[in-house]
């Protein structure tokens, strides 16, 4: 099993079940794109569909693209984006 495959796998089960809440941590890390943009919907849409809170950690902007809020730690402080307050 590739490191791709077993990831997809982890993702799976972890939706299947419907969680209150998802920690992903760089969820698509090992994926190429197009296997990237599908768990990456299958998340957002789970989101969309039952209320789960998703918080995922990536280094990839292409995947914080994909999500509704960003909280970006760069130096080890937390950066508030522009237009949100604390």
């Amino acid at each position: 099993v590739s490191g791709g495959q077993a990831q997809r796998a982890a993702v799976a089960r972890a939706l299947v079940h419907r969680p209150a809440v998802v920690l992903a941590d760089e969820p698509t890390g090992a994926l190429d794109s197009v296997a990237a943009e599908a768990v990456l919907d299958a998340m957002v849409q789970l989101v969309a569909e039952t209320g789960t809170a998703l918080l995922v950690v990536t280094h990839d902007h292409v995947v914080a693209s994909h999500l509704a809020r960003h909280v970006v730690l760069r130096d080890g402080r937390v950066e508030v984006p522009t237009g949100v307050t604390r």
